[in-house]
């Protein structure tokens, strides 16, 4: 067996499972609402359902590895009018794949080489399959911790040189898993000038892209950054889905972009790994980043729930609206696990304790005294889901 899977840390919602296990019996009385999980429910959007149906002839033929070229040219032309750049080239600089999570962590597989070993840098809290395939692949997670001073962002340049010197890789997400934060120029360009420095390649995360609350600001993207401050794609790669944008995360359908030296080697990979994505799921993709009217819908009632949610939960939490994503990043007192099993075993709602999404560094664990809420649920039960959880509050 490998033994490098010996070093794999339990996934958040196994402790949850544990932690809930033992937390008692919430009353018949109410129904469960589960806020821990980050799956989208809205409705699938109608121009993909009539995509599928329309093409699943598809499943007849294998597919090629770098996907079809309709498709790349979509997600090329998606990029150009979301981010007002330059259309990266569809042939080198873009590659569909099977959803982000597989392809971030295939792409540490990529880049680390197992005999050199070298460090990755990401944000702490963190989505954990960045710190997975950083151990698969023999590496040597760092951790920089979320600052509530910066609105949970990173402070690139608290990392000492010694470091930077031995980093490979560097995961970032942006909007942010699980404060909703977004980087900003500044921010991009101090990674930028690290980067070009230590000549590390930057992984950014970019699947919560699309769900923002001001339609006015969207999230600003690595690529955009690159291209308002002068900069090619060189070691840059953009990771991004449709899960959250469409509501279709059964679909596994996402994308990569960026630097074509990256791209060419990360394609040659993934011609062994097997993560070709199959014609119907292509035609179901197009459709889905040829259209914006159901991602506009699909941020309005996210937003409706942001609205409904944090003036029932800001009198009794300290929480605030996040930048972008669905997420509410609040902080209780006390243990947070302690908070999430008593809410739990009172209420029936189950939230995700913040101290499971991050490591102790640097002295502390930045996720503890926190809770990940997902507003996910139909609206009426994110409604009773704050109101349970502010009456449980009070009472504390």
């Amino acid at each position: 067996m490998n033994s490098r899977l010996d070093l794999l840390h339990p996934y958040p919602f196994q402790k949850l499972r544990a932690l809930l296990g033992s937390a008692g019996t919430p009353p018949q009385t109410l129904a469960p609402i589960n806020m821990s999980i980050g799956e989208p429910r809205h409705a699938a959007p109608e121009c993909v359902l009539n995509a599928l149906r329309d093409n699943l002839q598809g499943l007849s033929v294998y597919p090629a590895t770098q996907g079809e070229a309709a498709l790349r040219a979509a997600i090329s032309q998606w990029l150009a009018r979301r981010y007002g750049i330059p259309a990266p080239d569809a042939d080198t600089q873009v590659l569909p794949v099977l959803g982000s999570r597989e392809a971030l962590f295939a792409f540490a597989q990529v880049v680390l080489d197992p005999a050199g070993g070298g460090k990755v840098v990401c944000p702490n809290p963190f989505y954990q399959i960045y710190e997975g395939a950083t151990l698969l692949a023999g590496g040597e997670p760092y951790y920089v911790n979320a600052d509530p001073a910066r609105n949970f962002g990173c402070d690139w340049l608290a990392v000492p040189e010694a470091v930077w010197r031995d980093t490979r890789l560097v995961f970032v997400c942006s909007p942010g898993n699980p404060a909703g934060n977004v980087m900003s120029l500044q921010d991009w360009r101090i990674l930028f000038e690290l980067s070009e420095r230590h000549g590390f390649v930057i992984a950014s995360d970019e699947c919560y892209s699309e769900i923002y609350l001001d339609e006015a600001t969207p999230p600003l993207g690595a690529l955009q950054a690159a291209h308002e401050l002068g900069r090619d794609d060189a070691r840059l790669m953009v990771f991004s889905s449709l899960s959250k944008r469409s509501n279709v995360p059964g679909l596994r359908s996402g994308f990569v972009a960026g630097d074509a030296a990256l791209i060419a080697p990360f394609l040659r990979y993934r011609t062994y790994h097997g993560s070709a994505m199959s014609a119907v799921v292509s035609a179901a993709s197009i459709a889905a980043w040829s259209d914006e009217a159901h991602v506009r819908d699909n941020r309005r009632q996210y937003r409706e729930k942001f609205e409904t949610v944090l003036p029932i939960l800001q009198p009794v939490l300290d929480v605030q609206a996040p930048q972008a994503s669905f997420y509410l990043w609040a902080r209780v007192p006390g243990s947070d696990a302690e908070f999430a099993a008593r809410l739990y075993a009172a209420t029936g709602v189950t939230v995700l304790p913040g101290s499971f999404l991050a490591r102790e560094a640097h002295g502390i664990n930045p996720g503890q005294g926190r809770l990940r809420l997902a507003l996910v649920a139909e609206l009426e039960q994110c409604r009773q889901a704050a109101e349970r959880i502010a009456q449980y509050a009070a009472t504390l």
